[in-house]
């Protein structure tokens, strides 16, 4: 029999930003500054300026971002999942992210709960936060889903063979 911290495999992720202030902006449709509405594929999370963002689970460098949405980014594959970070601080040059202590190029592998940059406002933003996105098989995921499922794992009730009277 596998014990609780195999168990579940959920427990092992990490939320990618542990000095986080609130939620900007949730997964799905917004309105635009134009009048028009968009779907946010993603969880927008406040923190500091300079904050540690960290690999929510473990997984290979798919890409390197360095756009006007995104901003300075990093892609990375685990398994199924792609798990997409923007708006962090740092630059890009000679194909390595450099953010917040970290160095990371197309390939690296980063452990849950690495460090993988610093939160910044680079791209289009209104303010230091983190833009998490999430896809698995390809498809956009509503990030909020995944960390109520890392709430449920550690939610470790206590067997009745083991309870104390």
């Amino acid at each position: 029999m596998l014990g609780p911290a195999l168990a579940n495999p959920w427990q092992q992720a990490r939320f990618p930003v542990p000095q986080f202030s609130g939620y900007t902006s949730h997964y799905g449709l917004r309105s635009g500054a134009s009048g028009g509405s968009s779907l946010h594929r993603g969880l927008d999370i406040a923190a500091p300026l300079g904050s540690p963002v960290l690999s929510w689970w473990a997984g290979r460098v798919e890409r390197l971002i360095n756009d006007g949405s995104c901003g300075i980014g990093v892609a990375i594959r685990s398994g199924p999942y792609e798990h997409l970070y923007c708006h962090l601080q740092g630059t890009i040059e000679q194909d390595t992210l450099r953010s917040g202590g970290a160095s990371l190029r197309q390939g690296s592998w980063l452990r849950t709960g690495e460090p993988l940059g610093a939160i910044g406002v680079s791209g289009r933003s209104s303010g230091p936060h983190l833009h998490w996105g999430v896809k698995l098989n390809e498809r956009w995921l509503d990030p909020v889903l995944l960390l109520r499922a890392m709430a449920d794992a550690r939610r470790v009730e206590t067997p009745i063979s083991q309870a104390r009277p």
